[in-house]
């Protein structure tokens, strides 16, 4: 098989064959964020050419948004029970089948089905989840800068593709954009086939920093329905607090940045006279920011308090959002938020992931991360339809960042309440 052959060459160069996956995730979460982020620039088409509201686009994104959460914890299901190449090639199929059906909608129930609940199930099938498993089971070392560098691949598909996307949706319609994110996401599952696995044992190998010699143990058989593992893990998990207060951070993470920024930014730059493609390369320049953010997080995630870290992350955040409507809209106000907000955009994650699997074992922490991750997009989804309405109502998005801003505030404060994990006591040193 092409994974044993390249795990071989690159064991002969001591590369472990974990980065290969860190790889194949990176292209695939990065053209999976270009498909997320896709209708923020579809918005203001769909409203010319179907006469759509808004307040009616921005429902479908909200129950794309909540879907993809909700999905999570049973993706980590899934994931567990039939291995990450499998479910992320379903989930690759949904999404190409929902986007190349929605080439043809002309209701807004066909937005709503299509884009809201169909590419909500099949990108909720991976999502973060994916990641954060794939640095629990391929590394015992480095866990941190992993789940940075795999979720800066948000960051990095903004860069790549909304730029772009709006440019096509310019010239050539969002039809003709939408096939090209279609070829995107074959390419991304023709490099899965190849090359993802589900556990290092299945190329010869242990956990890139795992330096044991005992044979590792067999991965545990799970005989339970998905379901039942995923609400056991959440009936489990939600006895503790250390799970409320991630759950509720990351609400406010989601609401402070898909379900607001990603989506609403675009058209609310078009109401301050700014030009589609520039309004998109705004969004880029942040995923610039981020990419550096993002992957700096994860190694101080490694390094210190990851407590703290997420007081100032959502501290700052709040204070950019707050920031925005006074900035006049201009170039230098948007570029001082760009490179705030950006460096800030998800840089939550990589803290939030190992306070996880402090807080629940390794074992069960995609699963519970999977829940968590559920808060982040139940909050995106409720800011994207809200910020719609507040567009729709009061002809402004205004009132909606600064809500947000206040939001990640709040957030900043109850952070602190998580208790400090204890320091692990030093092994005795061998006979």
């Amino acid at each position: 098989m092409i994974s044993n052959w390249l795990a071989a060459a690159l064991g002969r160069r001591n590369i472990h064959y974990g980065w290969v996956m860190v790889g194949v995730t990176f292209l695939t979460a990065l053209i999976s964020a270009g498909t997320v982020g896709a209708p923020g620039v579809f918005i203001v088409p769909l409203q010319k050419e179907f006469g759509w509201s808004t307040a009616e686009i921005s429902s479908a994104l909200s129950i794309r948004f909540i879907l993809f959460g909700l999905m999570a914890p049973f993706a980590a299901a899934l994931l567990n029970r039939y291995g990450l190449r499998n479910v992320t090639l379903a989930a690759q199929l949904i999404v190409v089948s929902a986007l190349v059906a929605s080439l043809g909608m002309t209701q807004v129930w066909q937005l709503i089905a299509l884009w809201g609940v169909v590419i909500g199930i099949g990108t909720g099938m991976t999502a973060l989840v994916l990641g954060a498993t794939i640095a629990t089971r391929w590394f015992a070392a480095r866990r941190g800068l992993v789940v940075g560098i795999m979720t800066a691949s948000v960051a990095t598909g903004q860069l790549v593709f909304l730029p772009l996307l709006a440019s096509l949706t310019e010239r050539y319609g969002w039809r003709l954009a939408l096939g090209f994110v279609c070829i995107a996401l074959g390419v991304s599952a023709l490099a899965v086939l190849l090359a993802m696995r589900d556990r290092p044992s299945d190329v010869g190998l242990r956990p890139f920093g795992d330096e044991g010699t005992a044979p590792l143990p067999a991965p545990p058989v799970n005989h339970g329905s998905i379901t039942g593992v995923a609400l056991g893990t959440l009936r489990d998990a939600s006895k503790s607090s250390a799970f409320w207060i991630l759950f509720a951070t990351f609400f406010v993470c989601g609401a402070s940045t898909n379900g607001l920024v990603q989506v609403h930014l675009i058209p609310m730059c078009l109401d301050f006279g700014i030009p589609q493609v520039q309004a998109a390369s705004l969004l880029a320049a942040m995923g610039i920011f981020d990419f550096f953010g993002t992957i700096m997080s994860g190694w101080l995630s490694d390094r210190y308090d990851n407590r703290y870290l997420l007081f100032w992350y959502y501290g700052l955040r709040g204070l950019s959002l707050i920031f925005l409507p006074f900035s006049d809209f201009s170039f230098y106000g948007l570029s001082v938020f760009a490179m705030f907000y950006g460096l800030d955009w998800i840089a939550t994650v990589p803290p939030t992931v190992r306070l996880t699997a402090q807080k629940f074992g390794p074992e069960r922490a995609n699963l519970v991360f999977g829940w968590i991750f559920a808060g982040h997009q139940l909050g995106a989804g409720t800011a994207a339809f809200g910020a719609g309405f507040s567009r729709t109502v009061y002809q402004s998005y205004l009132p909606a960042f600064f809500i947000a801003g206040a939001l990640c505030v709040f957030a900043s404060l109850i952070v602190l309440a998580l208790s400090r994990q204890p320091k692990a006591e030093p092994k005795p040193a061998m006979a």
